[in-house]
């Protein structure tokens, strides 16, 4: 087991990928008006990219194409002081070719927010990092 400096373990690349394949929420992290965003958002992996599913018109869309964001998914007990996180660097862009929609619209994926949904953003991951805290992983120094 690989641990960073504080004391965290490094969560390798398979982990990570398996991981997201089992989350259902995270939170996209983007540029809005010049500022950092952060939004929590329902997703799946589609091809190892990351798709959401939001409004045309919403202030995701509009920031999330054809730039570079951040997406994260975790879980933590905090009873046990146990968890994880993963962090996900990419190009986020719009699909737009028909034939990439109507696939997309076929994927088991409904957003949770009301409203119509019919614009699909794909994250392609580029850098994917985790680390785990508990259940094997060093306690942190203090």
């Amino acid at each position: 087991m690989k641990l960073d400096q504080s004391g965290l373990e490094i969560l390798d690349r398979d982990e990570c990928r398996a991981l997201l394949s089992r989350a259902a929420i995270g939170r996209i992290v983007f540029t809005h008006q010049a500022l950092p965003a952060v939004q929590p958002v329902n997703f799946i992996l589609s091809r190892g990219d990351i798709v959401l599913r939001t409004s045309g018109t919403s202030r995701l869309a509009t920031a999330a194409a054809d730039t570079i964001v951040a997406f994260e998914i975790d879980d933590f007990d905090t009873a046990a002081r146990t968890g994880w996180s993963v962090v996900v660097v990419g190009r986020a862009r719009r699909a737009t070719d028909p034939r990439e929609i109507a696939a997309l619209d076929a994927l088991p994926l409904e957003s949770w927010a009301p409203g119509a949904r019919d614009t699909f953003i794909r994250i392609h991951p580029e850098l994917i990092t985790g680390r785990r805290i508990g259940d094997g992983a060093a306690p942190a120094a203090s």
